[in-house]
């Protein structure tokens, strides 16, 4: 009777091991946890309406961009030997000629020239104002829509840190509406509204860059027409 007892209670507990064994197996071998994934897209719709005014910005400083680079890039091409045409013109005595080498030329250096030389045989300072005039005219055109370059790179970051707060006060006020404050309630708000804020910034860092590496081609255009200028200034004085 007792041996038979043993053998029941071993034959059970070996079960129950066995049953242990089975449920850590599965448990160990059952399929990883899902987790949710977002698309760009999701996130940029998370941040609410403000990612409309942000992307508007950021097309716009997209577009301003590309035509103004496109524009100082061909302010910039010019013939190497223009000058030196122009001053063998001039010494000749062919103004016509030198005329029509600047309106072909069709150049914000060469529109500049042609001016002056209209003015040959009035006065050297009245020359220089002339062309000083034209000069800044062109400069002017060239400036054209970069302010509101730098406008938007100061904006853009704005209107994100703006999204931020909104959605940080909108997330107080539905915990002070909750019985209980969770880290779900908190971070799921917050997240999603921290995407304005860096939208923002990526925007008003790519208009901040443009911004200046505009100038900076900008600003060799004008020290090529100022060299121009004198240079052409030099000619005439070498003919009187």
């Amino acid at each position: 009777m007792i041996l038979l007892q043993i053998t029941t209670g071993a034959g059970v507990a070996q079960d129950t091991v066995a049953n242990t064994v089975s449920q850590i197996t599965t448990a160990t071998t059952a399929a990883p946890p899902i987790v949710d994934s977002l698309s760009l897209l999701d996130l940029v719709m998370k941040g609410g309406w403000i990612m409309l005014p942000i992307f508007i910005l950021s097309f716009l400083a997209v577009f301003i961009f590309i035509e103004r680079l496109v524009a100082i890039i061909k302010a910039r091409k010019e013939d190497n030997n223009f000058m030196s045409k122009i001053k063998e013109y001039i010494l000749d005595m062919k103004i016509d000629n030198a005329k029509t080498l600047c309106q072909a030329t069709n150049t914000p250096v060469s529109r500049m020239i042609e001016k002056g030389i209209a003015r040959i045989g009035k006065p050297i300072p009245e020359i220089e104002r002339s062309m000083e005039s034209v000069g800044k005219f062109e400069i002017s055109k060239l400036e054209r829509n970069l302010k509101i370059l730098g406008i938007v790179a100061g904006i853009a970051p704005m209107l994100g840190f703006i999204g931020t707060i909104m959605g940080v006060i909108k997330i107080f006020y539905n915990i002070s509406l909750a019985d209980n404050i969770s880290i779900g309630l908190i971070s799921g708000g917050l997240y999603e509204k921290m995407i304005t804020s860096a939208s923002g910034l990526i925007v008003g860092v790519i208009a901040y860059v443009g911004y200046h590496y505009l100038n900076l081609l900008l600003d060799k255009v004008i020290f090529k027409m100022e060299d121009h200028a004198i240079e052409f200034i030099d000619i005439l004085q070498k003919e009187v």
